[in-house]
């Protein structure tokens, strides 16, 4: 299964949640947004959301600062 996340390859061996796929990319949920096959990914739908062969992700991470 290929899906593009941020624009890179990547080989999934099955449909996977949403939640488990940003775990395993060491993401932290609380501190990203999702764009899902060029639609933002409202937080509510992410636990329901299963990634599928072909999808496209962007995540953008939040950084504090000033």
């Amino acid at each position: 299964m290929n899906v593009q996340i941020n624009g890179e390859n990547h080989v999934l061996p099955e449909p996977l949640p949403l939640l488990e796929l940003l775990q395993k990319l060491n993401w932290h949920p609380r501190l990203v947004a999702i764009e899902l096959n060029g639609e933002i990914l409202h937080r509510q739908f992410w636990a329901q959301t299963i990634i599928q062969d072909a999808d496209t992700l962007e995540v953008v991470t939040i950084v504090g600062g000033g």
